[in-house]
């Protein structure tokens, strides 16, 4: 009778496991690459000490049941005064299995941690596409995702209570 009761209470906790959020990253790559230097040769002339920005964007799509492909997209744009060095932009990707995550939690996972995980992967490809254009190392200070996160997530609830508020203003217009 114990044997029963040990049975049952195992196959309960393998169905509670199925419930638990589940995460796995599947694949990392480069889903496009491109470096231009349009000041060479004449800016290998020139004194070093560049003016360095960093653009970056994130996104994601569905590729299948609780998969997901996330990209991460960096452009670096390097220049010495009015003279640009080199623009290198990678965009690095990965699929990640993301099960039972939901709502504002799945995109926590997918707006901040994934994109997390993959900037060491694009952190080496522009350095590497950079060092092989003939320029110094170049090594990207760490980016905080989650507060990049957060930031989208409360422009989006402002514009969200001010497109809200315009109807409500709208609508009490034309009642009038």
């Amino acid at each position: 009778m114990a044997e029963n009761d040990t049975q049952e209470g195992a196959a309960g906790a393998g169905q509670a496991d199925d419930n638990q959020p589940q995460f796995a990253m599947q694949r990392v790559y480069i889903k496009d690459s491109s470096f231009e230097s349009p000041g060479a040769p004449q800016i290998f002339q020139e004194q070093w000490q560049p003016e360095v920005s960093m653009d970056l964007n994130t996104s994601h799509t569905r590729v299948g049941e609780d998969q997901f492909e996330v990209v991460l997209t960096l452009t670096v744009t390097s220049k010495i005064g009015e003279k640009t060095a080199y623009i290198v932009e990678v965009q690095q990707a990965g699929i990640f299995v993301l099960k039972n995550f939901e709502g504002e939690r799945l995109g926590q996972m997918l707006g901040a941690y994934c994109p997390n995980l993959l900037f060491p992967y694009a952190r080496e490809s522009i350095d590497t596409l950079v060092t092989k254009g003939s320029f110094p190392p170049l090594m990207l200070a760490p980016v905080n995702f989650d507060a990049i996160y957060q930031q989208a997530v409360e422009r989006k609830k402002q514009e969200q209570q001010g497109a809200a508020q315009g109807e409500g203003d709208e609508a009490s217009r034309q009642s009038h």
